[in-house]
């Protein structure tokens, strides 16, 4: 008999065949991440037999886990290679910083929430992930101590990206988030540094979480209860 682990793995072969390889990707290193990074952890209890499934979960703080698509898709907008830093604004679940950290050489992840981001960093390590750095703080400030970066990944969606953010690309650098009003639809961007300038590139339209600016969130905050 097929132990869950078997099931699992057998889960996430085929979401990355009918979901995300039959939608497009076509990088080799995302495809091996997405078959190895087991998603089914990273849901809340309960929840890991829809782990596979087409679609946003939600995993509390009004927050989400990304469709496996989206979560392919961004990683591979990125173009990571072993070499790159990568730079994530919305830890969530951290199921996306372990992705791209299958691929490439460090990532520092940012979360608001710091119930999410001490969820997030028992999950990594409990997969012993290494090259993962979590950081409880205003992800649209970024990171400038560990800049820069060769890609930024923005997790939730603004009507532009916040000019920090945009300071911390190197030259050459990507950065990928969902642009768009609050509630609406909006589209997943390409902003690529060339010089003093940046290049955009549109992908897909997409729905996203807004990007909360300002303090972290207070312990006492809603608790487990978000939408997708």
């Amino acid at each position: 008999m097929a132990s869950d682990d078997d099931r699992h793995a057998l889960r996430r072969l085929r979401m990355v065949e009918e979901q995300i390889v039959a939608r497009g990707v076509r990088d080799e290193a995302v495809l091996t991440a997405m078959r190895a990074v087991p998603r089914h952890l990273f849901v809340p209890p309960g929840m890991e037999h829809v782990a596979y499934e087409d679609c946003a979960l939600a995993i509390g703080r009004g927050q989400t886990i990304s469709q496996p698509f989206m979560v392919a898709l961004m990683t591979e907008l990125m173009r990571l290679a072993p070499d790159t830093r990568v730079l994530e604004i919305g830890t969530g679940s951290g199921y996306q910083a372990a992705v791209a950290a299958h691929i490439c050489a460090a990532v520092w992840t940012i979360e608001r929430v710091a119930e999410l981001s001490q969820r997030a960093a028992a999950t990594l390590g409990r997969l012993g992930v290494r090259n993962v750095s979590l950081v409880v703080e205003d992800g649209s400030r970024g990171l400038p101590a560990e800049a820069p970066f060769g890609a930024i990944v923005v997790t939730a969606a603004a009507p532009e990206v916040p000019p920090a953010l945009l300071r911390q690309l190197q030259p050459g650098g990507r950065l990928v988030a969902p642009l768009g009003p609050q509630g609406g639809t909006q589209v997943l961007t390409v902003l690529v540094r060339e010089g003093d300038a940046f290049r955009r590139e549109k992908s897909v339209a997409c729905r996203f979480v807004p990007l909360i600016a300002g303090a972290p969130a207070a312990e006492d905050e809603a608790d487990y209860d978000g939408d997708a």
